[in-house]
């Protein structure tokens, strides 16, 4: 009488998982979910949709993902399809690869930057580089 469907992964993406403050994963996390990391990661991220980094949250690794808020700590290559904000007490280093970029005065950006607008046919879908040219 009350049966329920599944919910396909289009209806999660309203859904936003959660990783908490005192929590450290060790691995590489693929999620087509917008995504909250208030704990540490040390590994890589895949998402189709938005991630965000908590003041108290932290990144070692390599960020592939469509948006990105970060207020934390994130070491590595993030590569963001469409907007990258930046906030005031945010620390990044590495290299960033973005649409678009915003930067709060007082974070801490030590990263070399680029800016592309196309950046969708550069970025590696699950783990595989696609050619820049060809042979």
């Amino acid at each position: 009488m009350f049966d329920k469907k599944q919910k396909s992964y289009t209806d999660l993406l309203g859904k936003t998982n959660r990783i908490v403050e005192g929590t450290t994963i060790k691995g590489d996390i693929i999620s087509q979910a917008d995504f909250r990391l208030d704990g540490h990661l040390i590994g890589n991220f895949e998402s189709g949709g938005k991630i965000v980094i908590g003041p108290a949250g932290s990144v070692t690794g390599d960020i592939v993902c469509k948006n990105a808020d970060i207020e934390g700590k994130f070491d590595g290559k993030i590569q963001v399809t469409e907007v990258l904000n930046v906030k005031s007490k945010a620390s990044i280093h590495g290299e960033v690869i973005v649409g678009k970029l915003s930067v709060e005065p007082g974070a801490d950006f030590s990263a070399s930057c680029a800016m592309k607008t196309n950046i969708k046919n550069q970025m590696p879908t699950n783990g595989q580089q696609t050619a820049s040219k060809k042979a």
